[in-house]
């Protein structure tokens, strides 16, 4: 008789899940704890921290990571912090504002977004085939950069027929510009005297992902990081019209590498929204909003430590010229897109 081995209990799997991620949860937890004590220590010390407890976690992330690579048993912990932490720190963001931000942004914003995606999506796209790009990875790069990223990549890619090694390069560089524009980007408020709302709209504009755009105006102020997040899910929504038109134009014979179509609009996005929602009717206490902002600060600085830790940037300096040019010029492009709509409706 053949005998069949039991499953194991369902009640020991969350404990053995647990224990996968504990070694990489706890690194992070670490680095985000040295990030805010140094924070903390600037502020005894000069009164402001000069560099916020957010940038020094990447920054300090990125040195252990250039140091010595996480092995196999860390990166599940890393992993969990660098995308589920951060989701649940972008749900929470969204009890801190209401939608009526964006409803008095006016339609020209909203209108503005659109275009500025549409003519960085073409721009970028033909900077990369004229550095002798193929059609798949200029396409890649093209809508990473205007859309959010990753999950424009990750979107994009088996609708037009990517393969698995372009689609791997692309995200390896979205993760590593991602990272340089939060650091750098806050350096254009003093240069360009950029009120907290226009550095808001600016890094909405042109920062990759949701999170990274909290990560980008968190050390700002708190209206940039309103305004910066509200502009960027505009941009995210246009994905779908996006992938929907590339699907067209390929006849829907994309996805030849059984690459998985993912959701357009992630679930974080829906709980934002879905927080906001509830902020705007007034059916979250008030005594329960700092907490609410608190815990999401919190997060933040443990998944950018995650984030850093991720950051491996010898891909850059191991990739080919031409690519590293695509992907320069294109976000060059996207921010002066970005600076001339601000011009135009007058955001300063």
């Amino acid at each position: 008789m053949l005998v069949v081995p039991s499953a194991p209990p369902l009640r020991l799997r969350p404990f053995a899940a647990l224990g996968a991620i504990a070694p990489g949860l706890g690194l992070c937890l670490a680095v985000a704890a040295a990030a805010s004590a140094a924070a903390a220590l600037q502020v005894r010390l000069w009164g402001r921290p000069w560099l916020d407890a957010v940038v020094l976690a990447i920054l300090l992330g990125t040195a252990l990571r250039s140091l010595r690579t996480p092995s196999a048993r860390w990166q599940a912990g890393i992993d969990v912090c660098a995308r589920t932490v951060l989701e649940i720190a972008v749900v929470l963001l969204g009890a801190s504002l209401s939608l009526g931000t964006l409803t008095a942004a006016g339609p020209g914003l909203l209108v503005g977004i659109a275009g500025v995606v549409a003519v960085a999506i073409a721009s970028g796209y033909a900077i990369g085939r004229a550095l002798g790009l193929p059609h798949r990875m200029a396409t890649l790069i093209a809508c990473g950069n205007a859309i959010c990223g990753n999950s424009a990549i990750a979107a994009v890619a088996p609708v037009i027929g990517a393969d698995a090694d372009d689609v791997a390069a692309a995200i390896a560089f979205t993760a590593v510009f991602g990272v340089l524009a939060v650091l750098g980007l806050p350096v254009l408020v003093p240069l360009l005297d950029l009120s907290p709302e226009a550095y808001g709209a600016l890094a909405g504009l042109t920062v990759y992902a949701v999170p990274q755009v909290l990560a980008a105006t968190a050390p700002v102020s708190l209206a940039s990081v309103h305004i910066g997040t509200l502009v960027k899910l505009v941009r995210v929504l246009m994905l779908g019209p996006v992938v929907l038109a590339l699907s067209l134009r390929t006849g829907g014979k994309g996805r030849p590498n059984g690459l998985p179509i993912r959701p357009l609009v992630p679930w974080f996005i829906l709980g934002f929204l879905a927080l906001a929602g509830l902020r705007s009717a007034g059916a979250i206490p008030e005594p329960a909003l700092p907490p609410i902002a608190d815990g999401a600060a919190y997060l933040t600085v443990v998944a950018m430590a995650a984030l850093g830790l991720g950051v491996d940037i010898r891909v850059v300096a191991g990739a080919g010229p031409r690519v590293t040019l695509a992907v320069v010029g294109s976000l060059l492009v996207l921010v002066a897109l970005s600076l001339g709509l601000l011009a135009i409706l007058g955001i300063h």
